[in-house]
């Protein structure tokens, strides 16, 4: 059967999907049409259920409905995550009265933020565009996500808050949710876990061959150098990404019940196959 597929222009979802769409893992039960969208995009095309797989942000699974998260393809942050920026240091008090430019109001990075600050002013952006809004003065500070989390200071800019670093603290030191693959529960289970198993081998196949998988990616790259890509992949396509396992099911599971509890978001039915 053919079933369409949404993934981000971000180098770490082409490698988890690099062996899958040129053909090096096959199925014999599933052909591929290729959806590249940003995050936010795909979180809202979700809640639309446009799209029979696709990644949106963990966050983005309080509001949508009839879809199965996979235990393959998760984003999660070991000690590291999402992290605000700003020309010039300022403190918390400081932080909490500017505009904050942030990456979709649907994005895990949004509601951890609300969850380590309480609530700001915020001005939704695309999530390139943020480093300069901050540098122009646009904004106070922005959320910043993919690769700005590792070349922030390559653009004189200060790191303010590390939502990782938080994270690990506050759970003691479970793995940071931010991304997943989620499928249409129109799907029978049994379809649902042959899919999973696809994307697992599409991802053990990229860990496998890893310079291949790399090069692969580089077309997301944004002109940074490979070695900068490398570095990234590296952090997000881990053996938790292979399979959450009990210590990525119980992050997810943290984080719907701290924004519960802060009530940021309303208790709803998580389904994760």
């Amino acid at each position: 059967m053919e079933i369409s597929i949404g993934h981000t222009p971000d180098s770490d979802d082409a490698f988890m999907f690099y062996a899958m769409l040129t053909g090096k893992v096959t199925s014999s039960d599933f052909t591929v049409k290729q959806v590249v969208e940003d995050i936010e995009t795909l979180n809202k095309r979700a809640l639309k259920h446009e799209l029979d797989v696709t990644a949106v942000s963990v966050h983005a699974c309080a509001q949508i409905q009839n879809y199965t998260i996979l235990r393959s393809g998760g984003s999660f942050g070991k000690g590291y995550g999402p992290i605000v920026i700003a020309k010039n240091e300022m403190n918390l008090e400081e932080l909490q009265k500017s505009k904050i430019a942030i990456p979709g109001k649907l994005t895990s990075a949004f509601l951890l933020l609300q969850l380590m600050i309480g609530k700001f002013d915020y001005v939704e952006m695309k999530f390139s565009d943020i480093p300069d809004a901050v540098k122009n003065n646009d904004v106070g500070a922005g959320l910043v996500i993919h690769e700005t989390q590792i070349t922030y200071d390559r653009e004189n800019l200060t790191k303010i808050l590390d939502i990782g670093s938080w994270w690990h603290g506050s759970t003691g030191g479970l793995p940071l949710p931010l991304g997943i693959n989620i499928m249409s529960s129109k799907f029978e289970n049994t379809i649902i876990k042959k899919f999973d198993n696809y994307l697992k081998d599409s991802i053990v196949y990229g860990l496998n061959h890893m310079e291949d998988a790399i090069e692969y990616a580089m077309q997301y790259s944004r002109n940074q150098p490979k070695s900068l890509i490398e570095e990234f992949v590296k952090m997000y396509v881990t053996d938790i990404t292979v399979d959450m396992g009990v210590l990525g099911e119980s992050a997810i599971r943290r984080l719907f019940e701290f924004g519960i509890r802060k009530g940021l978001i309303s208790d709803f039915e998580l389904r994760i196959l």
